[in-house]
């Protein structure tokens, strides 16, 4: 399966599921993220694969919501442009969550905003050595999406997770080994190796067990994932209306300064 942003690769019993929008550092596009929705189910549906690595192209992971796509809505019904995260964010973050075989993120560059909260939804987490991460949403007055609110804190803590999300500074993979946001961080020369290696040993592992111990970590949410996706769109809605956040957005683009007034 290949697609124009999106492709799907089986190997054995391992599907690679990369984003491959070089040019915008694999930003998701509305297309893309169908796109990426349809990879992520077709592999959950296929019974030869047993383990799924999401990567990107090039050198990023994913940079989050495209934003140029994004200011477009927003100048379109600033009512109706953050529908994207119940009908596309969310969906992907439930489906690669729930899926009961492993998923390996493997984090080969950039992963900020949507694309750190990929990242988080699966259930392991490798990173090159040269990989950046952020949280981005509240520089350009929005709060967490695809789950992250939840997955993060739970990854690093409530404290570390509240300066990650309020202050929205970036951080190095080191870093992200040492919070706990990535199980394991390898040299960039040896990164495609180390992913092969650990895909292998999760699609020759107990498939049964393992989906037996993702339900029950799942089931340890509190709330429960659904109920967090709920809360962050409802959110995101509220805070598309809000002049924060369309003037961080054109300022973004424009490269101004972003000013926040509260408003």
């Amino acid at each position: 399966m290949d697609g124009e942003t999106v492709s799907l690769d089986v190997d054995g019993a391992v599907a690679t599921i990369t984003l491959d929008a070089q040019a915008t550092r694999n930003a998701l596009t509305v297309s893309m993220k169908e796109a990426l929705l349809a990879a992520v189910r077709r592999a959950a549906d296929d019974e030869s694969v047993r383990a799924v690595v999401l990567t990107g192209s090039g050198k990023a992971f994913c940079a989050g919501q495209d934003l140029a796509e994004h200011a477009s809505a927003l100048r379109a019904d600033a009512a109706t442009a953050l529908d994207t995260v119940g009908d596309h964010y969310n969906p992907i973050v439930s489906a690669l969550a729930g899926m009961r075989k492993p998923v390996l993120a493997a984090v080969n560059g950039t992963c900020v905003g949507a694309g750190l909260g990929l990242a988080l939804a699966c259930d392991l987490r490798i990173a090159a050595e040269s990989a950046k991460f952020a949280t981005a949403f509240t520089g350009i007055g929005l709060t967490c999406d695809s789950g992250l609110s939840a997955t993060l804190a739970r990854a690093v803590g409530a404290a570390r997770a509240s300066e990650l999300v309020l202050l929205g500074q970036p951080f190095t993979a080191a870093q992200a080994l040492e919070w706990g946001v990535v199980g394991r961080v390898v040299p960039d020369a040896s990164f495609a190796d180390e992913v092969r290696t650990l895909a292998s040993k999760l699609a020759n592992g107990p498939t049964v067990a393992y989906a037996e111990a993702k339900a029950a970590l799942a089931a340890s949410f509190q709330p429960p994932l659904a109920d967090v996706l709920a809360a962050e769109a409802a959110a995101q809605t509220r805070l598309g209306l809000t002049a924060d956040h369309q003037g961080a957005v054109e300022s973004f683009l424009a490269k101004r300064p972003v000013e926040f007034h509260g408003k």
